[in-house]
């Protein structure tokens, strides 16, 4: 076939340099806040003696778990610790929460809009869909076109690839609760605020919370893509470590995420059972 090819690269390069040209304040902004975000908790993060926290830390697992979790928590964070490599960790963890936290900031919203109109979920699916398909590192280029280079894009482009999980299960949840029971928050003259607040967010929180496990996991899974543009962390590590053939440092990198990877994990596990006991 002789057709000629779309300029579907041309469209996107000017729809690109549209943006940049018309909405770089509002594009400066989000770097502004997301960039204060990330270096608040990473300097409230490092303020701390490593010790302090790593005592912290194991006290909010054994509140939230057991103790086998709390044995973990703590045995992990000293290995950590010990490789030299806390600073870089408090910086990868401060960026996952800061992605995490944008990402369930309009993930949730965006789900209960799903849940609650048919059209608007219809419109949002492909998006989704889209967004979970496409590499990772494509997200990296407009993400540096409008953020520049460093931590910033390496958070916009977390959220992208991190949030659709949320977006979905909380869409999920909200639309598993029983009928019977929307009938009759109805039946009592609920409002619609009062119906999602004190039957529908409740009910449907464990499915939620497994959407934000998800959301977390993935954001933690972008540390090393997003050192590729400047942020720094464990992730920096990493990627040094493979652009030198340095195998020893890239396996002490990867063991600090893969214990930070778990912790999270084993928490927020935690969170959803506990929520499901309520």
């Amino acid at each position: 076939m002789n057709l000629p090819k779309i300029p579907l690269a041309d469209w996107i390069e000017s729809l690109e340099a549209w943006l940049e040209a018309h909405f770089d304040p509002f594009f400066k902004f989000i770097r502004m806040i997301v960039g204060e975000t990330v270096n608040g908790l990473d300097t409230a993060l490092n303020w701390f003696p490593a010790l302090v926290l790593i005592l912290l830390f194991t006290i909010i697992a054994w509140s939230i778990g057991k103790w086998r979790m709390a044995l973990f928590t703590l045995i992990g964070l000293l290995i950590i610790e010990n490789l030299g490599l806390w600073s870089q960790t408090m910086q990868t963890l401060a960026l996952v929460l800061t992605s995490a936290f944008i990402s369930v900031l309009i993930g949730v919203p965006v789900g209960i809009l799903c849940a609650r109109y048919g059209s608007f979920q219809k419109i949002v699916t492909p998006l989704l869909d889209f967004m979970q398909t496409m590499p990772a590192f494509v997200y990296l280029l407009p993400a540096v076109t409008f953020f520049s280079l460093g931590v910033v894009p390496g958070v916009i482009s977390s959220i992208i690839f991190a949030i659709p999980p949320t977006i979905r299960l909380t869409n999920l949840g909200i639309r598993q609760v029983p009928e019977e029971l929307v009938e009759a928050a109805d039946a009592f003259g609920s409002t619609p605020l009062q119906k999602l607040i004190k039957l529908q967010l409740p009910i449907a929180m464990p499915t939620i919370m497994a959407g934000i496990n998800q959301t977390i996991m993935l954001s933690l899974s972008m540390v090393v893509i997003a050192s590729m543009i400047g942020a720094q962390g464990v992730g920096a590590y990493v990627y040094r470590a493979v652009t030198q053939g340095n195998t020893g440092v890239g396996f002490e990198a990867g063991l600090a995420i893969v214990i930070l990877a778990i912790i999270l994990d084993r928490l927020t596990q935690q969170v959803i059972r506990k929520s499901k006991s309520v």
